[in-house]
């Protein structure tokens, strides 16, 4: 329980910092949340991404909003009972109001209750969270069918040029794959913002809210991981590098490191589902900059660095997302509503000693799928090849906007 008094300095300081000048672009989510929506809008993404700068930027638009983070060290004696004090201040100190804005409220057990009680009072409810299991169970528990979720990433290429000020091509393109897009690093380029980021991901993410008694393995194991971009992987495999007794661990591990928004795991394709939960996966982060910054050799592959880029604008639009891999591989099959309606390849640079190889796997996949056009992205090359009825577009990843 906290004291009115102290909740009321809270707010006010929480509520200067949010109206606070700060360098910010308008993101590409803010033309897909409508606020006046009856449901509970839900914003999810990775620490330090950009959500409570999309509230602010929401709450601009706003003919008046309530404002809490429950990030602040100073809310952690709040109790469900403390959101009655909240409400008084909040009219208290703004009057009244039809708008809630909520960062990190899944901090405060028993949270889902109030809000569906402000849905039923026609309020109107956007919340950000960096966890999306934690908001997620509650939703889906008391909240199913009541909100609409949207998923925040660190900048695009395309927000990145807009926040750098400078216009697309091959230039621009380099720096931003191995920057990334985390907004406040590519302000300061100190590496070390990306490592801590790294550490306040897993321990206050991850480790304390999943109560993760080896920390010194998470740790190790999310560096293994971000070491490997690109590269499949077995819980068996990874339980044996790391000496586990049991696979769970590993399964929990990585489950967490998923619902951090920190990596994400893709299967290979098999129409069997048995099948395709054991094949080995492969695994992507969420910023080339963050790996680059906290991995032991992904800074040396201009090749995984350009696929986990590839795989990142692929999964701010689409969620079923495969490798396939029969007599040769492609790197991405992308299937919509039961379908399978892309084919992608990446490679840096087709060379004399690759060419074959890239062209078959993206040709196996095509031919599997029945699909007439596949796409073959790299740093800079820009062609076209006529196989029959089927046709491979060869594009430098900097031009194609998916």
């Amino acid at each position: 329980m906290i004291r009115k008094e102290d909740l009321q300095s809270v707010i006010l300081d929480q509520r200067q910092n949010l109206e606070a000048e700060n360098r910010f672009i308008t993101r590409k989510q803010l033309n897909t949340i409508d606020p006046d929506s009856p449901q509970a809008l839900v914003i999810t993404g990775v620490r330090r991404c950009g959500k409570t700068t999309l509230l602010k930027e929401l709450a601009q638009s706003l003919p008046g909003y309530y404002y809490l983070t429950f990030e602040d060290v100073r809310l952690t004696p709040f109790e469900a009972t403390d959101f009655i004090k909240t409400e008084e201040v909040f009219q208290e100190e703004f009057g009244k109001c039809d708008y809630l804005l909520f960062d990190e409220i899944q901090n405060v057990p028993g949270w889902e209750i109030y809000i569906r009680q402000k849905l039923d009072q026609k309020r109107h409810v956007i919340i950000s969270g960096s966890n999306a299991r934690l908001l997620s169970r509650e939703l889906g528990t008391h909240l199913t069918g009541r909100h609409l979720d949207f998923e925040l990433f660190p900048f695009s290429y395309q927000e990145y040029l807009v926040f750098e000020n400078t216009t697309a091509g091959l230039s621009s393109f380099q720096k931003y794959l191995t920057l990334g897009g985390f907004p406040e690093f590519l302000i300061s380029h100190k590496k070390d913002y990306l490592q801590q980021l790294l550490i306040d991901v897993l321990m206050r993410d991850i480790a304390v809210k999943h109560a993760v008694r080896n920390v010194k393995v998470l740790k190790e194991m999310t560096v293994f991981l971000l070491s490997n971009i690109g590269k499949d992987y077995s819980y068996h495999s990874i339980r044996r590098v790391f000496s586990l007794g049991a696979v769970t661990t590993v399964i929990d591990y990585i489950s967490f490191l998923e619902e951090s928004y920190l990596l994400f795991s893709i299967p290979k394709f098999d129409h069997s589902l048995k099948n395709q939960s054991v094949n080995p996966k492969k695994i992507y982060a969420v910023d080339n900059g963050l790996a680059l910054a906290n991995s032991l050799s992904f800074s040396s592959d201009t090749g995984r660095m350009l696929e986990n880029l590839v795989f990142l604008m692929l999964r701010r639009r689409y969620k079923e997302i495969y490798y396939f891999r029969d007599t040769r591989e492609c790197d991405f099959i992308v299937r919509e509503s039961g379908t399978v309606t892309m084919a992608v390849q990446v490679c840096a640079q087709l060379t004399h000693d690759n060419k074959d190889r890239e062209l078959e796997g993206l040709k196996n996949a095509m031919l599997f799928f029945d699909l007439p056009e596949g796409l073959l992205l790299t740093m800079n090359e820009d062609d076209k090849i006529i196989i029959g009825d089927r046709t491979i577009t060869i594009k430098p990843v900097w031009k194609w906007n998916c």
